[in-house]
């Protein structure tokens, strides 16, 4: 299923003016979820476009004509003990409001964003819309489980000409959602496209920072890989990461290297969690500035991270038509990405209060 544009009718909507946010829940056209699974197809799609409709936002704004604007990606998870909880909703909701105030937007408080969530996925379950925990997902450590994917944006009010956005509205919706990459190809390969420059919006989790990202995994596709991988701007020689993912390089000295931060690269949360888990296990992680040709040579295993991806093994790297073939999947990836899922979907205890229950 990956991403569906199959959005439930319940929908959180805040706007920004006179120094405060004014929020709402709108609740879109729908049918009862059974109702809904039964409808064929042509019907279907139309009562799912009729939700993502909004008649009183404006069409040519700074956000339509200029991306500006920035969203978040977060995940609710069905349990094991049958209730459903969201996946560290505090980080993104400290990450949505900097990136807010890195496009001089106000921001919205990360608090009013975990609640926010929470009460969205609620209300839309209490209506029947929510996936139930599977014991089959277990059999191959949840590759193709369910789950809701919350996407928090900006949007801004009307305007043309190039500015900034004073009265945005911040617009959450649910969607379901299972394994982000499709089954094939695991290969990645260095693309020659920049995705971000120093002191530019790269950390900032930006709308316009997905156009060269959504075109250079396009032309990864077309050409039989799965993912792409970006280098630095100004060296073209170190890693920075994936076309939507953080990335992680498991070396043959042992270390797991991911690259450092900085202002070109996305502050992943499951980044950060993927750091904290394989340190528990025993292993030396490190955070630094990794070149393609040591990645090329040194590395026993990679993996991706991130809200869709989890932590996805890459089974190769190709670069300058030489290719480096990775174990696959290799033993940490899948240790990490085992207990990574087992606390998400409650089958593992959760140790470190990442996981914030809805019902």
């Amino acid at each position: 299923m990956a991403f569906n544009l199959n959005c439930y009718p319940v929908v959180y909507r805040a706007k920004y003016r006179d120094g405060g946010w004014a929020e709402e829940y709108l609740e879109k056209p729908h049918k009862s979820a059974e109702e809904e699974a039964k409808l064929p197809p042509a019907e279907a799609e139309a009562l799912s476009a009729s939700r993502n409709f909004y008649p009183d936002m404006p069409l040519v704004n700074y956000t339509t004509q200029y991306g500006l604007g920035c969203f978040e990606g977060v995940k609710a998870l069905p349990q094991k003990d049958g209730g459903l909880a969201i996946f560290r909703p505090d980080q993104n909701g400290r990450r949505f409001s900097n990136s807010m105030e890195g496009l001089f937007m106000p921001p919205l408080p990360a608090d009013m964003l975990v609640k926010a969530l929470t009460s969205l996925v609620k209300r839309n379950a209490d209506l029947g819309f929510r996936p139930r925990y599977r014991a089959e997902w277990e059999k191959d450590n949840y590759a193709n489980a369910d789950s809701i994917y919350l996407r928090p944006f900006t949007y801004s009010e009307g305007g043309i000409g190039v500015n900034i956005s004073r009265e945005p509205w911040v617009v959450a919706v649910c969607t379901p959602v299972s394994s982000y990459f499709s089954e094939g190809s695991s290969d990645a390969i260095v693309t020659e496209k920049i995705r971000a420059t120093p002191r530019g919006t790269g950390w900032i989790k930006a709308d316009s920072n997905y156009v060269i990202a959504a075109l250079a995994k396009e032309e990864a596709h077309r050409a039989g890989y799965m993912e792409c991988v970006f280098l630095d701007s100004q060296n073209h020689r170190y890693i920075e990461e994936g076309s939507s993912c953080n990335i992680f390089f498991h070396l043959k000295s042992g270390e797991l290297v991911t690259p450092e931060l900085g202002d070109t690269i996305l502050p992943g949360i499951t980044r950060k969690s993927v750091i904290e888990i394989a340190r528990d296990m025993g292993v030396k992680v490190i955070e630094r500035k990794i070149a393609i040709d040591e990645a090329m040579s040194e590395t026993r295993e990679c993996f991706v991270s991130g809200t869709a991806a989890g932590a996805t093994p890459i089974s190769s790297l190709t670069w300058q038509g030489k290719k480096a073939p990775f174990a696959f999947p290799g033993e940490l990836s899948t240790a990490i990405q085992k207990t990574l899922k087992g606390i998400q979907y409650g089958a593992l205890p959760d140790t470190r209060g990442w996981m914030f229950p809805v019902l």
